[in-house]
This record gives structure tokens, C-alpha cells and sequence, in this order.
């Protein structure tokens, strides 16, 4: 495939304006893309030309059948799905342009062919970071039976408990992010709605986030509940709030991510009816 057909740009409205009907025709496959390009979108005229954002459209007569994401330099590429011939173009076309890639996020197939085609082109070597599963909800099953309690948005004056257990999420998942009310919004937190499960008595035991609605897509993101609180079915119950909320509000998609070596939580989000619709992949490159 010619490398001619990737067309680059720095400019996410103009990006956008040309890829934007391909990302909304998969909005629950392009659930990451959707959200973060959203938030980027609304967040000014463009991306922040500093941090040198690079964005990727594989076009062919008029017609967008693949894209590529990278914000900061210190990002990994955020590659759509594409065939092992695409993604080796993909790879010698950055390469000979000069790109420096710490890592690429694709479903499992693509980032394992563009993985190799780095390495080929580059000489970098690929390490296997993590898999993800990739949920989308089909019928919403109630668990039963359901905890006692309810479910609750979190309110303005619960910040900072609210902070905390996501500092206590990403300690747990080993990530190397600040949560405080200075770094809130610049964190993958911040632009969530959030909700709470709350034993009878008042007291929030779990917790989930939602993304904002784009291209009818929903992304339930994080769940959480502190370890002593776990195994009782809070984090079913919360999940299952947000969901209906989700669908009530017109939702066409909600989706979330599940590492896949914790089969607590994949069958948790199974049993209340999410389905796997993808595995996702992540490389770093040394």
C-alpha cells in the first residue's frame, strides 16, 4: 500500500472535519478515540502545538478507512485497525518522516503487526505492555440480588474523598499520574460524571465514572471499590446504575475496559450484560 494514502496533519479540527464521519461509524470500537479527540476538540483551538501532536487519516478516493492519533510526544501512537500491509506502510511512513514512538495502542492484531513493522523500520524493540478486553453492552441484567442501598450522583462537597479514591485506583493499577484539585482536570478523571453506591446508612462504598456522550457512545470509566468493601456486589450495583442511566439518556453504545487477567471483574461485567467486542494491545518501544 502506498504511504502517500496517510495524510498528516497537526490540526484536530481539520482533522476532524475529514475523519470524524469514519470514527462515528464504529462509536463503540472508537470509544477512545471519540472521547479523547472530543475533549481535545472542545478544549480550544487546537491542540497545544508545543507538546507536537500528530494526527492520521488513511484515505483513498475521498473515503477514510482508518486513523492515527499521537498528542505529545511522550504518547504512544493510537492506531484504528488495520491490515499487517497497512500497518507496514504505516510504520515506514513514519519512520522515513523521522517520528520517535514510545509505544503504539491498537486492537491486538494491529499493534502487534505495527509493533514489528517499528521494529523493522526502526531498529526500536517492542515489549508487551498489557491487553485489554473491550465490553459492549448488550441487555442490561440487574445482579441479584442487589445490595442493600442505592446509587447517588457525587456531590459538589465530596471532591476531595471522591480525589482520593482515585488516587487509590491509579496506586492500584500503577499508574504514575497526580490526582488533586491543581491536576484534576488535565487527568483522565477529570471530565467524568460520577456516582456513588451508598449503603443505607449513607455510607459511598463504590464509586463509577461515565465519559460524556460522543457520537451516541458512552464509556463507563473507572469502577472502583476500596478493598475492604469489595466481594458484596457493590461494584455490580454501581455499574449498573450508571448503565441505565446511560441508556436513559439516549445512549446508543456504552462500553468499558476490563484488564483481562482479573476474571473477577470480567465475569462481574458479563453477568450484567456487557459482551467482549475486542482485545486491545499495548507496546512500548525501546
Amino acid at each position: 500500500m502506498p504511504s502517500d494514502d496517510w495524510y498528516l496533519t497537526e490540526d484536530v479540527h481539520d482533522f476532524l472535519a475529514r475523519a470524524g464521519e469514519f470514527l462515528r461509524s464504529r462509536p463503540a470500537a472508537h470509544t477512545t478515540a471519540l472521547t479523547t479527540l472530543e475533549k481535545l476538540r472542545m478544549g480550544g483551538a487546537g491542540a497545544d502545538a508545543a507538546q507536537a501532536p500528530v494526527f492520521g487519516r488513511l484515505e483513498r478516493s475521498g473515503e477514510v478507512s482508518a486513523v492515527f492519533y499521537r498528542l505529545t510526544p511522550q504518547s504512544r501512537l493510537s492506531l484504528t485497525p488495520l491490515t499487517p500491509e497497512q500497518a507496514e506502510a504505516l510504520a515506514a511512513h513514519l519512520a522515513a518522516l523521522g517520528h520517535r514512538l514510545p509505544g503504539v495502542s491498537a486492537v491486538g492484531g494491529t499493534a502487534t503487526a505495527f509493533a514489528d513493522a517499528w521494529q523493522r523500520h526502526t531498529g526500536a524493540t517492542p515489549a508487551f505492555r498489557t491487553a485489554i478486553n473491550l465490553y459492549r453492552l448488550g441487555t442490561l441484567t440487574p445482579p441479584q440480588p442487589v445490595p442493600a442501598g442505592r446509587g447517588r450522583p457525587v456531590g459538589a462537597g465530596e471532591h476531595e474523598h471522591l480525589m482520593q479514591w482515585c488516587r487509590d485506583l491509579a496506586k492500584d493499577l500503577g499508574e504514575d499520574v497526580t490526582v488533586n484539585a491543581d491536576t484534576w482536570a488535565d487527568t483522565r478523571f477529570g471530565e467524568k460524571r460520577y456516582t456513588y453506591w451508598e449503603t443505607p446508612d449513607g455510607t459511598p462504598v463504590s464509586m463509577a465514572g461515565v465519559n460524556p456522550m460522543v457520537a451516541g457512545q458512552v464509556r463507563v470509566d473507572p469502577v472502583y471499590t476500596p478493598a475492604d468493601r469489595r466481594g458484596r456486589g457493590y461494584a455490580g450495583a454501581v455499574t449498573v446504575e450508571v448503565s441505565r442511566a446511560a441508556l436513559a439518556a439516549g445512549a446508543t453504545d456504552v462500553v468499558l475496559y476490563a484488564d483481562p487477567a482479573n476474571p473477577t471483574s470480567n465475569a462481574l461485567y458479563q453477568r450484567i450484560g456487557y459482551r467482549l467486542l475486542t482485545d486491545w494491545g499495548v507496546y512500548d518501544f525501546t
